[in-house]
């Protein structure tokens, strides 16, 4: 299961009223690398694949590929304001071990594969 605050799906659902492109939907997925030896993946996406996870998230469609959702399950996405700025904060508790950044992490059962250049 993934949640998402309803601050964040607010400014999700902006965003996603701006694609020119009808019928997307939020794509969640992780990939290799970043300074912990994962790194997450967020944006929108209008192909869908058999290897693809769906639910139903805050009245979003949220698309999860099925290798990735071990990952990324119990996620917790949150959209924080601070003075002039904002922007989106995750909260995994499958993470064992995060970078400063925040965007890499890695879990008890696999370390990825750290790639300390892309932080």
């Amino acid at each position: 299961m993934i949640n998402i605050s309803e601050t964040a799906a607010d400014r999700l659902k902006d965003m996603l009223a701006q694609q020119e492109i009808p019928n997307m939907f939020l794509r969640l997925g992780v990939a290799t690398g970043g300074c912990s030896g994962f790194s997450y993946a967020m944006g929108f996406d209008d192909k869908e694949s058999d290897e693809d996870i769906y639910m139903e998230v805050q009245d979003m469609k949220v698309v999860v590929n099925k290798e990735d959702l071990k990952y990324l399950n119990g996620l917790e996405i949150d959209f924080e304001e601070s003075g002039m700025s904002g922007g989106f904060t995750i909260h995994n508790p499958n993470a064992i071990a995060t970078c400063g950044c925040g965007s890499s992490f890695r879990t008890r059962e696999d370390a990825g594969v750290p790639n300390p250049e892309q932080c």
